[in-house]
């Protein structure tokens, strides 16, 4: 069991567990996942972890056919300018390895932004915490869970 999944479990949301070999010379964590699970990469979800002007971390949810808009991101979180985090820290911060790293049960609380496509979907799967596992959940209750904020994240590849 994962923090992800224990946070599911403990919380009592209806959620599904999915497990696929991950193939660790896969390019994409996120595409890989869609396309072992047959799901359309629209409903899964990358969870990515940025340095919102330098200092405070902040996680954006987007979906794995999409990129996140660093401006988009800086804005939500009340910042001039995002990057992506050091991944040293995103690992401190969170508990998880890269390509594994849940919106779900991390050890600190980031803020977290989900991007509002989710909520055009009934369930929508993001890592559990570990490559190769993936939770499926309804967009509410991952916003509940997290305390997540619905925006717009995403722009095309």
């Amino acid at each position: 069991m994962t923090p992800a999944i224990n946070t599911a479990r403990k919380a009592r949301v209806s959620h599904q567990v999915h497990d696929y070999p991950h193939d660790p010379g896969s390019e994409s964590y996120g595409l890989e996942a869609a396309e072992k699970m047959g799901v359309a990469p629209d409903r899964v979800f990358k969870t990515l972890v940025v340095a919102v002007d330098g200092k405070e971390l902040a996680v954006g949810v987007v979906p794995v056919s999409a990129k996140l808009s660093m401006k988009r991101m800086a804005k939500a979180a009340g910042g001039k300018k995002a990057a992506m985090a050091d991944p040293a820290a995103v690992q401190r911060a969170t508990g998880y390895v890269l390509g594994g790293v849940s919106p779900l049960g991390q050890k600190k609380r980031l803020k977290i932004f989900i991007d509002n496509s989710a909520t055009g979907f009934d369930t929508v799967f993001v890592s559990a915490g570990r490559r190769g596992l993936e939770i499926e959940l309804a967009p509410g209750d991952l916003q509940r869970l997290t305390s997540g904020v619905f925006v717009s994240l995403a722009q095309a590849e």
